[in-house]
This record gives structure tokens, sequence and C-alpha cells, in this order.
């Protein structure tokens, strides 16, 4: 049995906890959920959006942004017993450009490398690390264990794996590559949550009446109809009508994106093509609301309501599913 995550300080009652690449805190939100008694005692974001929605969820922790991760003198940061890290994963995702995050090359996911520096000068007991399954693919392996190699020199035994959200509650098919580094004069060990069988589905995140302005039409529905290979299940359409696709930083229709056709808008044409190609009608197809990534982000409706659409689609994106990072939490014993 997986034991209740008890995180506690040696030297104050309260987990001390630094976030980087935080966005607007999927991993407090974890740690909330757990009902752990801590203290974010530093951030860092520079995304003026994020930065606002995370003013926004944790107003009491507003002037604690310690902003660019390349410009924080460590010695200035209070000590903490957590740290949580996810440098930009554009520069391994194969949606992106794929150039790579060799230290000192000068990418977004180079960033990777100015979290040395934290680790180096306040050896937090944990680190969690979250980014894209590229980042294990066989063309960055190498540099995955170079980093693991380098924890390991500063006295951390690593525990790496990819989840998918989907093996832990969420109707939303994204693999991340989650590793637990444990200080090791801790002497302890990690075990990563057991999958469990998906009860939820789709069309349980989704809401009842959207809005008009959520539904493709015009030269993209065109798009879409000259492209898209779906089926109908239980009143609904989607690509994959059980689980979301993996959600992306994208709020404009895309080929990676989910998306849900309704009979309650418009009957559909019963025929369908022998190639399961479905003629999309004018009011018939959406994509997701902003209100339905955060369920299957599994954040609390509207949390991230404090910015327009287009910001809340890409910061829902880049977040963590939070759920999931409270199964990993709960993997972790801290005396």
């Amino acid at each position: 049995m997986i034991e209740h995550l008890y995180l506690k300080s040696e030297n104050m009652n309260k987990l001390r906890v630094f976030t980087s690449f935080s966005e607007y805190d999927s991993q407090c939100m974890a740690i909330d959920r757990l009902g752990i008694d801590y203290e974010l005692v530093g951030w860092s974001e520079i995304d003026k959006y994020a930065i606002q929605a995370h003013n926004a969820v944790y107003p009491q922790w507003s002037d604690r942004n310690y902003g660019d991760i390349c410009k924080i003198d460590w010695k200035d940061v209070p000590d903490f017993d957590l740290f949580t890290y996810s440098s930009p994963c554009q520069d391994f995702s194969a949606a992106g450009l794929q150039r790579g995050g060799q230290k000192g090359s000068g990418t977004r996911s180079s960033l990777l490398w100015e979290c040395e520096r934290a680790i180096e000068a306040k050896r937090p007991k944990y680190l969690l690390m979250e980014n894209v399954a590229a980042l294990v693919s066989s063309k960055f392996i190498k540099l995955f264990n170079k980093w693991q190699h380098t924890l390991e020199g500063y006295g951390y035994t690593n525990y790496a794996k990819v989840l998918n959200a989907k093996d832990y509650g969420v109707p939303q098919n994204r693999e991340r590559i989650f590793m637990v580094s444990v200080r090791d004069d801790l002497n302890q060990k990690f075990y990563f949550p057991q999958p469990f069988k998906l009860e939820k589905r789709l069309k349980d995140m989704l809401e009842d009446n959207v809005d008009d302005k959520y539904f493709i039409k015009g030269g993209r529905l065109s798009w879409l109809n000259n492209f898209g290979k779906i089926k109908e299940k239980d009143g609904y359409v989607s690509f994959n009508p059980e689980k979301a696709k993996c959600l992306t930083v994208r709020s404009e229709p895309s080929w990676n994106c989910t998306y849900i056709i309704t009979k309650n808008q418009k009957e559909l044409p019963e025929s369908i093509c022998p190639d399961n190609q479905l003629l999309l009608e004018q009011g018939s197809v959406r994509k997701l609301t902003p209100i339905e990534c955060e369920r299957l982000q599994t954040v609390p409706d509207n949390y991230t309501n404090y910015v327009s659409d287009t910001q809340r689609y890409k910061m829902l994106g880049n977040g963590w599913t939070v759920d999931v990072i409270t199964h990993i939490l709960q993997g972790v014993k801290h005396n």
C-alpha cells in the first residue's frame, strides 16, 4: 500500500517548497489536494499572463516570484525541501523544432541546466521533474541520462518513469516523463503509483451549454471536412471519443486537437462514408472550451479565468495534470 505523503521540514513545521517554471502552479495545487501544511518560499515565472493567474490563485505569495531563473542568486533564496521543475519542452517535443537542450546551447529547453545551480546551492531533499516523453526518446536519451548523472553527482538517487494521465483517472491521453530524485542521506526509496482502471470518459468532462464562439466555422470547418476521420459514440464525435488527445498550447484548430460534435447543436447526417469520414455541418463541430481543458488537467472550473482564452489554452497545455502529481507525491515518505 502506498503511504500517504508525510512531508515535514526538519527545522520548521511546514514543508518548504520552491517551484520553477511555475505557470499557475499545478504543483502547489497537488500539495493543497493532499492537505499538507507547506510554504511556497519562492517561485520562478516570467510569462506575464502566467504571473497574473498565479497571483490570482495564490495572492499570499505574489511577492515571492524570483522571475527569470537565469538571473536568480540562489544565496538570496530561503532554503527549501522540495524543488519542482519543468523546463520549456518546445525543443524536445515532436510538435516543435527538436533543437534539443544541451547545456549552453541557448535553446529554451536548455534552461533545464539552470536548475542545476539551484540544486547545487540549496541541496533540497526532493526534486520533482516533469517534461514531454520525447525527452527519453532515442534522440534525447543521452541528454536525459547526462542530467541524471549530474544529479547523482550531487548525491541524489533518481526514479524516472513515463506516466500517462489516462492511467490515473483522467480521460486525457497525456504521456509525460516524471522523475523523483531523493537525496541519498535520507535513505528512502520511491515507488511510482500503479495505474488503475479509467472510470471517467471525455463526455464526463464536457459542459452542458457551450458558447457559439467555440464552434468551428467557415474555412476551418472545410479543413476538418477534408481531413477529419472521426467516429461517433454516445452522441458525441471526436478523434477519440473516450479520451481527449493531449492538450496543446494552441487555441486554433490543428490536427493535434480533440474536436467534439454534439447532436444537441444540430442533427448530424446519418450516413458515414466507408472510411469513417463524417461530413461536418455548420454548428456541429467545436473545440474544447477552457473549462473543459481545466477539467482535463484536473483543476477547478475557471481556475485560470484571469486571462484571455488564448492564454488559458496555453497555460493549460503547458501545465501539469494535478491528479497525476498528487498520486506521485503520495509515494514519497518524508520524515
